[in-house]
């Protein structure tokens, strides 16, 4: 990616970050935070058709808050970009998911995708899922402020609702 370019998508990444801690602000209720942040983003992002997230529970990924189209409601963990993503406790950057193995085609105008894991007490219990119908839609830099963005939601939501300890 040229410097200026660079430049401009961490610029937009930096106002992002400042509007989700804002929209987030006060609000620990984990619904509601996750479904603004999916409106943020799906409002604040270009060239995409789906934001949204996947909750851990029961051993499966659960369909949460998102903005787009009708979603898969189930993945089991190491399925699919969002499923290896929860497995490998790691970020999914796929610039062509037809070239992803094992990729799971919710909706067949995706073409590229990122997923972030969010964490609760150091443990995988979901991950932000944001797909484009556009290929090489995302790169590193995404996946770095993104990661960022996942930690600003992470801070801001009781997770102790959806988790109990134990």
């Amino acid at each position: 990616m040229e410097p200026e370019l660079q430049s401009n998508q961490k610029e937009m990444y930096t106002l992002f970050k400042k509007q989700m801690e804002a929209v987030l602000e006060g609000e620990h209720h984990v619904i509601p935070n996750l479904a603004n942040a999916s409106a943020l983003l799906n409002e604040a992002l270009s060239d995409i058709n789906w934001v949204g997230f996947y909750l851990l529970h029961q051993n499966e990924l659960l369909l949460g808050p998102f903005q787009g189209r009708l979603a898969c409601v189930h993945i089991a963990v190491g399925k699919g970009v969002c499923g290896t993503a929860a497995s490998k406790d790691e970020v999914q950057l796929v610039r062509d998911v037809h070239q992803f193995p094992g990729h799971i085609a919710c909706d067949s105008a995706s073409n590229s995708e990122v997923v972030v894991p969010l964490h609760w007490q150091g443990k995988i219990i979901g991950v932000l899922d944001i797909d484009s119908p556009i290929l090489n839609r995302f790169d590193e830099t995404d996946a770095c402020e993104l990661e960022q963005l996942a930690k600003i939601i992470e801070r801001s939501c009781d997770w102790d609702e959806l988790y109990v300890t134990a």
